[in-house]
């Protein structure tokens, strides 16, 4: 073997710097597996917080939309009732109006027997007003107006000289 020759000042830095690097890079990649390592960890540690952030989220979601859901209800039936009281306020009121309208324009009981009566005695009368010649046409006739009265001219006439006519209706 032959001895080694001696190394000059340049080649044993160059050596030391190359020894040195080497270090460096064994504690980078130690370094860097290690941050791997917490990158993995944060990453599953970041994902469950998200997924029980999200959970409660959703949760307190549901709650509220439970909450507005039972005020709509509540309001919904508030609305009918109101709907409903007011119908029956219309109805009644409409009634009494008509009520009202009625006990005011139509006659009572004694007015009506009291106008039937005279219906009855108003045709009485025109049935006898019928049998005394009511049905007779008299007019005034002619430029002296002169009372005329329409005739039968079917029927026969009547009297000595036959001067006497029917008038017509009897």
């Amino acid at each position: 073997m032959t001895a080694a020759a001696p190394l000059d000042d340049a080649s044993l830095q160059c050596g030391l710097l190359l020894e040195s690097a080497q270090v460096q890079q064994k504690a980078i990649a130690s370094s860097l597996k290690q941050l791997k390592a917490h990158t993995q960890e944060l990453d599953t540690l970041v994902r469950e917080q998200i997924r029980c952030t999200l959970v409660e989220e959703l949760g307190a979601l549901i709650e509220e939309s439970t909450r507005a859901i039972q005020a709509v209800r509540a309001l919904e039936r508030a609305a009918r009732a109101r709907l409903l009281a007011s119908a029956l306020v219309v109805t009644l009121l409409s009634g009494a109006a008509m009520a009202l309208c009625a006990w005011r324009l139509l006659p009572s009981a004694g007015e009506l027997d009291a106008l039937r009566l005279r219906r009855e005695q108003l045709t009485a009368a025109l049935e006898r007003l019928e049998q005394r010649g009511g049905l007779i046409d008299l007019r005034r006739c002619g430029a002296d107006q002169r009372w005329c009265v329409r005739v039968d001219r079917k029927a026969p006439a009547y009297g000595e000289q036959a001067d006497y006519l029917v008038v017509k209706g009897y």
